[in-house]
């Protein structure tokens, strides 16, 4: 079989519930269309940046933008891997991994989305346990962190479900307003205390060599 240059491409997490790859260019689009279907109620804002205060079909074409940028600016020193998370044949959100200096710092953040249809079902916690399986079992990471406004009952929900531990709060501005944001980490051993063993990834070691991964 021949592979793509680009190894990303190829990178998969799966799960018995859900699997989470690349966005390909229709994914992207079929993604856009699910954003602007809803991810949650507009009169809060769950995002550290509010990208969903856009309005169709604006929203729609940042989100396009969002994926093609991402994509663009993939570095061995920066990356933002937005994936897609599919349910059957279905994409019903993104599950992103991202860091800076991974390869002296080996920290990575994890940040998701689930179209509002999707929610309520389990598959927020199910993504997040595939992240932290390709941060640690895939990409051999010493430390991953999340964060969530403290108002984001269902992320927050996640989150405490999980080995994690708070490590603080932050204000930052959200709608032009300080607000707080409270901050997690979980490290490999904390992992290790709920590593699943029907978690499958694919694509890892040309992700790896891409990404210049490997411990120096």
């Amino acid at each position: 079989m021949q592979h793509s240059p680009w190894p990303l491409a190829e990178l998969e997490v799966i799960t018995p519930v859900l699997r989470i790859c690349h966005v390909t260019d229709a994914l992207a689009d079929a993604l856009a269309r699910l954003a602007a279907t809803g991810i949650h109620d507009p009169a809060t804002m769950p995002f550290a940046v509010p990208w969903t205060d856009a309005v169709s079909p604006e929203l729609e074409r940042n989100t396009v933008h969002y994926f093609q940028q991402t994509r663009a600016e993939v570095s061995t020193e920066h990356w933002d891997v937005p994936m897609a998370v599919i349910v059957g044949d279905e994409p019903v959100g993104v599950c992103a991994v991202n860091a800076d200096g991974f390869p002296s710092r080996r920290i990575v953040s994890t940040g998701s989305w689930l179209g509002r249809r999707y929610q309520g079902r389990g598959l927020g916690r199910e993504m997040r346990q595939a992240a932290l399986h390709l941060i640690f079992a895939g990409f051999d990471a010493d430390l991953a962190r999340t964060a969530a406004w403290h108002d984001n009952a269902a992320s927050l929900r996640v989150t405490q479900s999980l080995p994690y531990r708070q490590i603080g709060t932050s204000r930052q501005v959200r709608r032009s307003v300080l607000d707080t944001m409270v901050e997690f980490t979980m490290t490999r051993d904390q992992w290790n205390t709920v590593r699943r063993n029907d978690i499958q990834l694919r694509g890892v070691d040309a992700v790896a060599d891409q990404l210049k991964l490997g411990r120096t």
